[in-house]
């Protein structure tokens, strides 16, 4: 595959994933659907914002620079064979990496620590003793007394993240090679282009000698 065609598959690939963890890190932040528990109620890893910030703007940018550097070249058509996008693509995918990679420690961190809630009157990290053992304990889960459902609502979401931006680390990380090969060894696609107008005037020329 040519890495222009590459580029955008994997752009159009990021952009959703990044939708994907914006819209969790703010479920995140109304646990069971409400507002109420907002104000100093929500654990540290929900405030900072590894699925909005990281896996959310840090990569729809790579996101959007790598479909764009699977389009046509800066000046024109296959110019100098779009080796200017994939730069900018090579380090926008670094950057986006970066961002995955932060969101998938805040994440995973938010797992093993657990959710900040009540229990027996007093707001705190309960479960952060177990080392993430609560995870495979779900009887524990209805000790919190608020936010309700705050564990399951956590678990799932963090989950969420967890897969969505260890995809992205991933797919920046092709799409860093790919962007690499692209500046080095440019686009395919006009070889192509050239090539089929070859052919096609090869035909052209043994249509008409058949002719006459």
């Amino acid at each position: 595959m040519c890495t222009g065609k590459c580029a955008r598959c994997l752009g159009l690939s990021l952009i959703p994933l990044s939708l994907i963890c914006i819209v969790a890190n703010a479920l995140l932040l109304v646990p069971d659907g409400k507002t109420t528990w907002t104000d100093g109620n929500l654990s540290l890893q929900v405030w900072l914002m590894g699925g909005f910030i990281g896996g959310g703007l840090m990569v729809l940018c790579p996101g959007i620079a790598a479909v764009r550097a699977g389009g046509k070249g800066c000046c024109g058509a296959g110019c100098c064979g779009n080796r200017c996008r994939m730069l900018r693509s090579v380090f926008s995918s670094a950057f986006g990496a970066l961002g995955a990679l932060y969101c998938l420690s805040v994440a995973g961190a938010g797992l093993r620590v657990g959710p900040k809630c009540l229990i027996n009157n007093k707001w705190d990290y309960h479960f952060q003793e177990t080392q993430g053992a609560y995870l495979r304990n779900d009887t524990l889960w209805n000790l919190c007394e608020a936010p309700p459902h705050v564990v399951p609502w956590n678990v799932t979401l963090f989950s969420i993240l967890v897969v969505a931006s260890s995809l992205e680390t991933v797919l920046c990380g092709i799409q860093l090679v790919n962007a690499t090969f692209g500046v080095l060894c440019g686009d395919c696609r006009k070889k192509e282009v050239g090539a089929r107008g070859v052919e096609l005037s090869g035909h052209s020329s043994l249509s008409s000698v058949g002719r006459s």
